[in-house]
């Protein structure tokens, strides 16, 4: 049996190898992420574990928590703990670090590195060991400033050259006097680095006189863990905690290989879309190769092969087939594993350097997963196959499906339908987070359903086709005819394109809805002609706010403020605003008492309120940061939104009780509107910095419209992988098919049918089959939009469902190209055929 498993691979290897390419593609998809994130993984974790050799011991400040009435404050690390730290038995050395985010603008202006990579530090004194000069000297006063190699490359900077800096709004100017090299891993992964004199980096990142980490440095002879024991012994325990280098360094590889885990699982859910895709072609292929040998495995039968040797005998071929497909998914994931890194240079992002890692698993997992997928789906053809009488195998008697096997097939399907429908429903009347488990069970049961059914759904759907196909007479009649013949067939190549199309219509609806929704939200919510904020999210300084009501044309401004307080023994965050602007810059709709903000007057979302049992004329106290409490009155409940929520105040309530008052944005109103003007001379009064996003209502719909699309776009392509093994799907079932009918299809071509018939026979064939399967996605993808939209419609009043017609047109066309495409090589081969020999075939 082993013998004649192998001469079946061999003598049927045309025939398998849509099979083999349908498998190499999902397994290379798996192998190249493995690849690819093992890859980035390792690098960035070595290039992290250089950045804490200068480091033996770090002290950190141990943040409070919330008891009471009282916010958890983080201690500060002062002088005269580095100056304690430095005494302690067996250290060296020990050094303040401070850091904070700092904006480098290249000599055209625009923001080197991502924004949230840019990061400013201090440099310790005249030598400081973490960061070797390449040039020039240690910087001195606020004018002075030291940046990167890398950034210095990048930006065309030199030694003595002016910069332009921004830390949290105001532009600087220091001049550069040294550039250094360093292990900093934000560095080596594209961001950049300022360093400044340690006194001036505490005062503009907000802490005079503090660091925000003490490195003490080990003397010789003495261990990270011994030096660590003595400054625990000499530190208040209570306030600060160190931790070893070994410590950091290994904490911070776990963090890396935390945040790379969450991007191979997701890449790792298109692979098995694509691999379960496969499924149905190895199926498929399987079955076709064994009800052409019937005969054959019959006579094996007949000569004393058991029902579980002929069962055997499939799943080896399977095995063949899976190990082979192992193999060259495996070698073209290595491929695509080092491309999608050289892409990532192409495309600006950088990587440490370090090797193409291809660890034992990686192997293991693509060679299992090849054989693991293949032998599987080819188990219920090979169950199939030793099921067959031999008698009735010998005389070309095929099993057809029993009218028991399609009633229980029908039944199942519906109940499968029924259940993910039934689930899916009751899932959208949940609230959002409580409904998203039930919900992908009820998608999955509703596929699982449908798939079952696809066969009895094929008859009426391809049947509504026939006026259209009459058009192109016989041929037409006939592919209709051929698209029904076996139903099981047909389904299980349509319902590969139907996962694929399901998954990406559905994706479409959502974020053509999502998007919508917030551009409704912005528009109702926000009056304010412009938005200013940090372009990576970072707090502004209060002067840009000053700045801005000093520009001529601005009528109104208000800074937002975000800052924690206690209110009835829970964390909440309230939010600072100009009590007399706010209402002219904000368009919320207010559902009990006014919005009135100032003095003790607040106005509350809905949600908050309906926590605390609040309603208009209420009354709370609330414990600010610095500990003091006040009593406020709830004057109005507004309807909040993702873009505005909370707790409003006035700020000149909230800023006494701020160490630091920073803002996270700044709304602005002005006499002439948001014009290109108006906008130039915004962004001029704040000295035209990179940094800062100068936006109006348009522009922040701008930017949702291009992170949905740049999100769509992205799952369109790892999507695409699903859709071309459907289509080597159809280009295999139709190959097989014509193989199948090769005898009918010489009598045909013998009783008049021309070639150029034959081919447009089995072309509309594949039409059919591809639009079957589209119409099928299209239908269950809308559904599952709606139905997720429900979910997301329960935390978003904006939210309605957008169908995008024009894309699911074109995604019809596309699923019609395929289907064109995909049979030109079967419609080639099926005319070609000679006439007599096709006659003669079996």
């Amino acid at each position: 049996m082993f013998r004649t498993a192998l001469r079946n691979v061999l003598a049927h290897k045309a025939r398998l190898l849509m099979t083999v390419l349908a498998v190499m593609l999902g397994v290379a998809f798996v192998s190249g992420t493995l690849v690819f994130t093992n890859t980035i993984s390792e690098a960035y974790q070595k290039s992290s574990a250089r950045g804490f050799d200068q480091v033996d011991v770090a002290v950190s400040a141990e943040l409070q928590e919330d008891t009471g009435d009282s916010i958890g404050r983080t201690p500060e690390l002062t002088q005269a703990l580095l100056e304690k730290s430095a005494k302690v038995p067996g250290a060296a050395s020990a050094l303040g670090v401070v850091s904070g985010f700092t904006a480098i603008a290249d000599q055209d202006g625009k923001l080197v590195g991502g924004g949230f990579q840019s990061r400013g530090g201090n440099y310790w004194g005249t030598e400081d060991a973490r960061y070797p000069l390449v040039s020039g000297h240690a910087p001195s006063g606020k004018g002075e400033v030291l940046i990167d190699a890398k950034t210095a490359e990048r930006a065309g900077y030199q030694v003595g050259d002016t910069v332009r800096l921004s830390v949290d709004g105001p532009v600087l100017t220091p001049k550069i006097t040294g550039i250094f090299t360093t292990d900093d891993g934000n560095v080596a992964a594209g961001g950049s680095l300022a360093l400044f004199d340690t006194a001036t980096a505490q005062q503009l990142f907000g802490k005079p006189g503090t660091y925000d980490e003490i490195d003490v440095k080990a003397a010789a002879g003495t261990s990270q863990s011994a030096l660590k024991a003595a400054l625990d012994a000499a530190l208040p325990k209570e306030t600060v905690e160190t931790t070893t280098g070994k410590q950091l360094a290994d904490d911070q590889a776990k963090s890396i290989a935390s945040s790379m885990s969450g991007l191979k699982q997701g890449l790792l859910v298109f692979a098995g879309i694509a691999l379960f895709v496969g499924t149905f072609i190895i199926a498929n292929t399987f079955t076709m190769l064994v009800a052409q040998r019937t005969k054959e495995l019959a006579l094996l039968r007949a000569v004393g092969a058991s029902r579980r040797q002929v069962t055997r005998s499939v799943l080896l071929e399977a095995f063949v087939v899976g190990t082979v497909a192992g193999a060259t998914g495996l070698l073209a994931g290595i491929g695509i594993g080092a491309g999608l890194r050289t892409l990532m240079g192409a495309l600006g992002a950088t990587v440490p350097d370090g090797p193409l890692i291809i660890s034992p698993s990686t192997i293991a997992a693509a060679l299992g997963v090849g054989v693991v997928i293949t032998m599987l789906a080819a188990w219920l053809p090979g169950r199939r196959a030793a099921k067959i009488p031999p008698v009735a195998a010998m005389s070309s008697v095929h099993a057809a499906a029993t009218t028991r096997s399609l009633v229980l097939r029908n039944t199942l399907g519906a109940l499968f339908s029924a259940a993910g429908v039934a689930v899916i429903l009751a899932a959208t009347s949940m609230d959002g987070s409580d409904g998203q488990a039930p919900m992908g069970l009820g998608a999955v049961l509703l596929i699982i359903g449908v798939f079952i059914l696809t066969p009895l759904l094929s008859r009426p759907l391809i049947a509504a086709a026939a006026p259209l196909l009459r058009v192109f007479g016989v041929s037409g009649k006939l592919a209709r005819q051929n698209s029904v013949r076996n139903p099981r067939r047909t389904a299980a190549t349509a319902s590969a394109l139907m996962i694929g199309l399901t998954l990406i219509t559905g994706m479409t609806v959502m974020a053509g809805s999502l998007q919508k929704a917030i551009d409704k939200m912005a528009s109702s919510a926000i009056s304010a002609d412009y938005v200013v904020s940090m372009a990576n999210g970072n707090s502004l300084s209060p002067d840009v706010d000053a700045k801005l009501k000093a520009t001529d044309g601005v009528t109104v401004t208000s800074p937002l403020r975000n800052a924690p307080a206690r209110i009835d023994d829970t964390t909440e965050y309230l939010t600072g605003v100009t009590g007399s602007a706010i209402a002219k810059l904000t368009d919320l709709k207010v559902d009990d008492g006014r919005f009135e903000v100032g003095g003790a007057q607040v106005v509350v979302d809905d949600d908050t309120a309906k926590s605390h049992g609040w309603k208009a004329g209420s009354s709370f106290t609330v414990a600010y940061e610095d500990g003091a409490k006040q009593k406020l009155t709830v004057a109005g409940m507004y309807e909040g939104n993702q873009l505005i929520q909370g707790i409003m105040l006035d700020n000149s309530a909230l800023a006494p009780h701020q160490d630091d008052p920073t803002d996270m944005q700044v709304m602005v109103k002005t006499s002439g509107g948001a014009t290109d003007a108006t906008k130039d001379r915004l962004e001029k009064a704040l000295g035209s910095n990179p940094a800062i996003k100068v936006q109006s209502k348009q522009d922040l719909s701008d930017d949702i419209a291009q992170m949905f699309t740049l999100m769509l776009n992205m799952l369109y392509g790892l999507l695409a992988m699903a859709v071309i093994v459907a289509v080597l799907g159809v280009v295999n079932t139709l190959a097989m098919s014509v193989f199948e009918r090769s005898q009918e299809i010489g009598m045909l071509r013998a009783i008049g049918l021309d070639r150029r018939s034959v081919k447009r026979m089995v072309r509309l064939e594949s039409l059919v089959i591809s639009l079957f399967g589209a119409v099928l996605g299209l239908g269950l993808g809308v559904f599952f939009g709606w139905a997720a939209g429900q979910l997301i419609g329960a935390s978003m009043p904006t939210y309605e469902l957008v169908l995008p017609w024009a894309r699911m047109a074109l995604f019809l066309l596309l699923a019609a190209g395929v289907g064109v495409l995909a049979a030109l090589w079967p419609a080639r081969r099926a005319a070609r055929l000679n006439m007599l020999a096709a006659i003669k075939s079996e």
